[in-house]
């Protein structure tokens, strides 16, 4: 299972990017495999501020319903529009085009303090053994 080395991870399955000026945020093909074939996302709305570890999205698929939890607490800058009539891509490219929302105002001490990606393999290694 890919989890790519540039990403920093959540035990609840969410990865945040540092994209420059925003920190992108997304499920992980973990939580994506879990969930299924992913048939709805209901997301936050811009201009938002969420604290870290609080609900900010939900995502629905054919075997159940879950929060998305915000790894870092910040303000909603942007949210992938594409998800409303594409929620597949969840799914399909969970680290590229199935991105849920960006945030701006991040705490970075809250980002240095989540998993890197050895870690967050190890992790989902001990959760399925």
């Amino acid at each position: 299972m890919e989890f790519p080395d540039d990403l920093r991870y959540t035990k609840d399955h969410e990865w945040i990017r540092d994209d420059g000026n925003v920190y992108t945020v997304g499920i992980t093909a973990y939580a994506a495999e879990q969930l299924g074939d992913i048939t709805y996302v209901e997301l936050p709305e811009v201009g938002t501020h969420v604290k870290q570890g609080a609900h900010a999205a939900t995502v629905e698929s054919v075997k159940a319903a879950s929060d998305v939890y915000s790894p870092v607490a910040g303000h909603i800058a942007e949210i992938n529009e594409e998800l409303e009539a594409r929620p597949e891509l969840v799914n399909e490219s969970p680290y590229d085009n199935g991105w849920f929302f960006r945030l701006d105002d991040v705490e970075s001490v809250q980002l240095r303090r989540l998993m890197d990606a050895a870690a967050y393999r190890v992790y989902v290694e001990e959760l399925t053994a």
